[in-house]
């Protein structure tokens, strides 16, 4: 099972997230490398916000190996290089996870594996294994 709390302690989030996520009982759990805004034929977008949309078609793909959908991720950790433009960000991400908030960690890194990445994202994702 898995329980969503904001607690009133901990201010409001600011984005599309929660503070926690519980789980417990007999629990699938899925753990992704980091995913990169780079398509199947190996070609990156030089746009960072086009990098983000893939990084979440690469999760979404993911997810359908496992027998897994968005409402099953409980964490993503944001890693991004550069300027990215903060609404369009957020709409990106409130388009991919609906209305499901896991756990989120958004962190503005000097660079990744390589020059042309920009965004790359950990997810982790658990549902009940019946």
């Amino acid at each position: 099972m898995k329980v969503t709390r904001n607690p009133e302690g901990i201010h409001k989030p600011l984005a599309p997230y929660t503070h926690q996520i519980e789980t417990s009982g007999n629990m699938k759990w899925l753990t992704l490398s980091g995913q990169l805004g780079m398509d199947v034929d190996g070609y990156v977008p030089e746009d960072s916000l086009e990098q983000l949309k893939l990084a979440f078609k690469n999760i979404n793909n993911n997810l359908e190996e496992a027998n897994m959908e968005v409402k099953d991720l409980t964490k993503l950790v944001f890693y991004i290089v550069g300027e990215m433009d903060a609404n369009k960000r957020r709409d990106i991400i409130s388009e991919f996870l609906g209305d499901h908030l896991p756990c989120t960690t958004m962190v503005f890194v000097v660079g990744l594996a390589a020059p042309q990445f920009k965004v790359e994202i950990d997810a982790w994702a658990c549902k009940e294994d019946v």
